[in-house]
């Protein structure tokens, strides 16, 4: 069982590292944590599009700082804010057309194996398995992984060929039937190995097709930071009850002064630091201090919470723009922890 584990943790590790831009360099020489790739002489900077671990000096982050006041200084009315939430209220899993594909009352759709599962009370490795009726899919795996926030699988398939091979199951959701419609679709696709369903995490009410403490990893990528931040906390509790314990997040999204914050337009700001882009879909810039509080009240452990800063660079137009990300692991804690005496 532990090997399984390891090997599988390793291949989605590599997987997720792919996804994610790459933490490591490759070869055999030594790398930092987020990268090796250092600006050592400013006159290089046009050499390479990318560049890792970039300090900033504190003009730097003052000018940062004032150009976010500036754009966050006139924020959407509440009114106005709440008019727009009724837009996607009203419809939480798509359009009529959509709803369609998904077959609700068929034995493979979500609602049906939502309610499988609740019956649900071992899995079927180790001691015997007890069900009332149905289990879940990927039961009999011993490894399982969920990204939430999967689109149209990006890193769905990249994980998938990664664990195709080792006793392991991914699930992926997504507020968009059409994204999962085609991740159906995907040549690569397979219920043998993966689960693909529509779900809207905020949803304080809807239930995953898998039962509570099932799961070994859980990936959020650049999905938190779309949702509101009143309510982010909530749905991390949420997905923090469906790991085990010692189970593991895995966390990259925006981080705070992030150049595509500090490009937004007076006007387009929904409350500090939360802001709508043009094509209506929403982003909040984290910082180190909020991740830790996040996951910390959902009873996770920090193993990794580092701020990935880079200088990306257009060698075209000349332009150097400074990304942040936060790039964190949080471990859920066991039931009994263990005292030294």
């Amino acid at each position: 069982m532990h090997k399984v584990q390891c090997f599988s943790v390793g291949r989605l590790v590599r997987a997720f590292g792919r996804f994610s831009q790459r933490l490591k360099s490759t070869g055999g020489r030594r790398s930092a944590p987020l990268g090796s790739r250092l600006l050592t002489n400013p006159d290089d900077v046009f050499k390479h599009n990318m560049w890792d671990h970039v300090q900033w000096t504190e003009e730097e982050k003052e000018n940062a700082r004032q150009r976010a006041e500036e754009n966050s200084c006139v924020q959407i009315p509440m009114e106005e804010q709440d008019a727009r939430d009724q837009i996607p209220n009203a419809h939480p899993t798509g359009s009529s057309t959509d709803s369609e594909t998904r077959h609700q009352h068929d034995k493979t759709s979500p609602n049906y194996l939502r309610t499988e599962a609740s019956n649900y009370q071992e899995p079927c490795h180790g001691a015997p398995a007890v069900r009332k009726e149905t289990a879940f899919p990927g039961q009999c795996a011993s490894f399982r992984i969920l990204e939430v926030g999967c689109g149209v699988g990006n890193s769905v398939f990249p994980i998938v060929n990664s664990i195709r091979d080792a006793d392991a199951f991914l699930y992926c959701c997504d507020f968009s039937p059409c994204a999962i419609q085609l991740v159906k679709d995907h040549p690569d696709y397979s219920e043998s190995v993966c689960h693909a369903f529509v779900h809207d995490i905020c949803e304080e009410t809807a239930s995953f097709p898998f039962p509570p403490q099932s799961l070994d990893v859980i990936l959020a990528v650049f999905v938190l930071s779309s949702i509101h931040p009143d309510r982010i906390q909530g749905v991390v509790n949420r997905l923090s009850t469906h790991l085990k314990h010692g189970g593991i997040l895995l966390f990259r999204d925006y981080g705070r002064y992030d150049f595509s914050q500090l490009r937004f337009k007076k006007g387009r700001c929904l409350s500090e630091n939360f802001y709508i882009r043009g094509d209506g879909t929403c982003v909040y810039f984290f910082t180190k201090e909020e991740v830790h509080d996040l996951f910390s009240q959902a009873g996770l452990e920090e193993i990794q919470n580092l701020e990935d800063r880079r200088l990306q660079v257009n060698r075209g137009k000349k332009v150097a723009m400074h990304r942040v990300w936060m790039q964190s692991k949080y471990r859920k804690l066991h039931l009994n922890p263990s005292s030294s005496s």
